[in-house]
């Protein structure tokens, strides 16, 4: 999970995500009432289950552990094949637009001659 939130794309996709997220509280009061309090019913949920779960997870540690070896080696693999998961949103959405005009453009010269 840490290897994966790590990647740019995926840690500035949850920085945008944030932000919004934010500025929406803070631009709306009725829902930042209504996000705070599902915050508190998430943050309630996740400690209480907390407790329950770390017995199991106790129990399952080593093939948790395996799991997330594999796990990890292709994830290293599939961002040497992806290098775009090193590349921070703001810059993919612009190297898109650039693609999408050069070839509108293209297509554009290609019709009129």
């Amino acid at each position: 999970v840490n290897q994966v939130a790590n990647l740019t794309l995926v840690s500035s996709a949850c920085d945008m995500v944030s932000t919004a997220y934010a500025s929406t509280k803070e631009s709306h009061p009725y829902l930042r009432s209504v996000c705070d309090a599902a915050e508190k019913g998430v943050k309630s949920v996740t400690e209480a289950t907390a407790s329950c779960v770390q017995p199991v997870l106790a129990t399952l540690e080593p093939h948790v552990a395996a799991a997330s070896e594999y796990a990890s080696k292709g994830l290293d693999k599939l961002g040497e094949k992806l290098p775009l998961l090193q590349k921070p949103v703001d810059q993919i959405i612009s190297d898109t637009k650039e693609l999408v005009s050069s070839r509108v453009a293209d297509a554009k010269d290609a019709v009129s001659s």
